[in-house]
């Protein structure tokens, strides 16, 4: 592999003269955290907790955060249209700093387009040496939706990908059916559980270093059930991690764009026979963007939450066809097409916009990954502890928070966190907000208005594992922070009950709210649906964070 290299941002050979305002900021926040320079390119990759010395409290590392995105699709995909080229160059003018080509499981793909998108993908990552290329695939999970699989770069990163393709596809298997009356559901879905320790073992004897798996638009159809939320999880807690927060094609909802029925992330569907039959038609939109098991407070989400294991979301491009691109697919030579080629014609320009509902990586969804160095393995790392926070719209330049006992000295654990405390100690919150910089991308100077806290009782594994509700999570505090800007850090005051609990963050630029999804008393000011065809993504933007737990002795 070509010498990987800093990004711009975090590289102290570059002037700081030739980076724009958000590079700048970046900058300032790598430097405050310490990694700076040789610190960060050859800084420790391990992302271990160190406890007090009584046993109690705990400290995480000092953490630069890299922007990604786990869900591209480039011309190995059979329904989309850009070239690894022109993928790269848009996610380095919006200031990603890792992104995984996952495509579409399919026949043509896994014969043929597997091995060139490889040879490709060596090509990307020696042509753009500060960015971080993974390459990847989206499962068709037997009985559900999709997921983005990737892999740790190594010598059987594509053979793992396409030896699962064709094991454990649901499409490539026929293995689709999922309805609670159907023959074939109970055994796709013990195979899609099958698949998942697959590639547990994969990792464990070392046949690669390391590889993840991320449930896709879950709400989109509702065909991922809670019980096989949990089951995937349960079966490789290591490797299954999480869930699209928010979905890509978030450019679906702008007006006069799509239709007049048209939504934010293409979420235009109604139940269907293969469909959980436990969730409301409702559920079925975004609500600030972000899907309803992420969005409703005291919902799927924060039902896995409270069983006290790490669930940790992501938003992405799910790029396909970009808003307002003039590029269409290019023509197919006679005889040719996607199942006996794996890859579609190179696009060509034309001179008017094409359909689309996408944007390019990083234009408007980021991941923002906690890590102590710059690699491959250290985003793996870092999504696998959990310290993740996820903005839309370039809301936020930067995010830091920590949990920390009063009588504690050290920085306090970080998202994706576990503090262990007494009964009735005192707790506080430190929120570390940077604010934007700059306009984003369009045009707009994006301004914080508050910043929510939400908890929530853990109560441990669930009795009924289609259970989608926690009762006991909700906005426990709503921080006005309208004009503040440049760096500033919220203290809030937490004490601890009789029962652990988790903490997580939530806040917007306050354009759209109103009553949560189970009510103003556990959610005052939540994320709303858009009215169908005014769904402008710019206009109402939010951030989440994953959860900090705290173990309560006793409980």
């Amino acid at each position: 592999m070509t010498e990987q290299q800093l990004p711009a941002w975090a590289d102290p050979a570059v002037s700081p003269a030739l980076l724009d305002a958000q590079g700048v900021s970046r900058r300032q926040l790598l430097r405050r955290a310490g990694l700076f320079g040789a610190a960060f390119a050859l800084g420790s990759a391990a992302m271990s907790e160190a406890a007090a010395a009584d046993g109690y409290g705990g400290t995480d590392p000092k953490l630069a955060y890299l922007v990604g995105d786990h869900h591209v699709h480039s011309v190995y995909s059979h329904d989309a249209k850009y070239t690894f080229s022109q993928l790269a160059t848009a996610a380095a003018k919006y200031g990603l700093d890792w992104m995984v080509f996952n495509e579409h499981s399919n026949f043509g793909h896994a014969h043929y387009g597997a091995a060139m998108e490889h040879k490709e993908i060596l090509k990307a990552r020696a042509e753009n040496p500060r960015q971080l290329i993974f390459q990847g695939l989206e499962w068709y999970i037997p009985a559900a939706e999709h997921c983005t699989i990737f892999a740790a770069p190594g010598p059987h990163e594509v053979d793992l990908l396409t030896r699962f393709e064709l094991a454990y596809d649901g499409k490539l298997l026929g293995y689709t059916d999922g309805a609670p009356d159907n023959p074939n559901t109970a055994r796709n879905e013990a195979h899609a559980v099958k698949a998942i320790q697959w590639l547990a073992e994969q990792r464990r004897t070392g046949y690669v270093d390391d590889v993840l798996v991320f449930a896709n638009h879950p709400m989109r159809l509702g065909i991922d059930s809670p019980h096989e939320m949990r089951n995937w999880r349960d079966a490789a807690p290591e490797i299954m991690i999480g869930m699209e927060g928010a979905p890509g094609a978030q450019g679906g909802g702008i007006p006069g764009w799509e239709g007049p029925d048209s939504q934010r992330g293409e979420y235009t569907n109604k139940p269907s026979v293969n469909s959980w039959a436990g969730y409301p038609e409702n559920a079925y939109v975004l609500y600030g963007g972000f899907d309803w098991m992420t969005a409703t407070v005291g919902g799927m989400w924060d039902a896995m939450l409270a069983e006290g294991k790490l669930f940790t979301i992501t938003t992405n491009s799910d790029v396909h066809r970009v808003v307002f691109d003039t590029w269409k697919n290019g023509d197919w030579l006679p005889g040719q097409n996607f199942d006996n080629t794996g890859k579609i014609p190179d696009p060509v320009n034309t001179d008017s916009p094409q359909p689309g509902g996408d944007f390019w990586p990083g234009q408007f969804s980021r991941t923002h990954v906690g890590v102590t160095r710059y690699g491959y393995r250290a985003v793996m790392a870092g999504l696998r502890a959990g310290r993740v926070w996820l903005d839309h719209g370039h809301l936020l330049d930067g995010l830091d928070v920590r949990l920390k006992r009063d009588q504690d000295q050290g920085r306090g654990v970080t998202l994706g966190g576990r503090l262990r405390v007494r009964k009735g100690e005192k707790l506080t919150l430190d929120i570390t907000v940077t604010t934007a910089s700059r306009p984003n991308p369009q045009g707009i100077l994006p301004g914080l208005a508050h910043v929510d806290v939400i908890r929530g009782a853990v109560r441990g594994p669930v009795s009924d594992r289609d259970t989608w509700k926690a009762p006991d999570t909700r906005v426990v505090r709503s921080q006005d922070v309208s004009g503040r800007t440049g760096t500033y850090t919220l203290r809030l005051p937490l004490t601890a009950g009789d029962e652990s609990f988790y903490v997580r963050l939530r806040g917007s630029d306050g354009n759209r709210n109103g009553p949560g999804y189970l009510g103003a008393s556990v959610d005052p000011h939540g994320p709303i649906p858009h009215a169908p065809g005014d769904g402008d993504p710019w206009a109402d933007t939010w951030f989440y964070t994953n959860p900090v737990f705290v173990d309560v002795e006793g409980s």
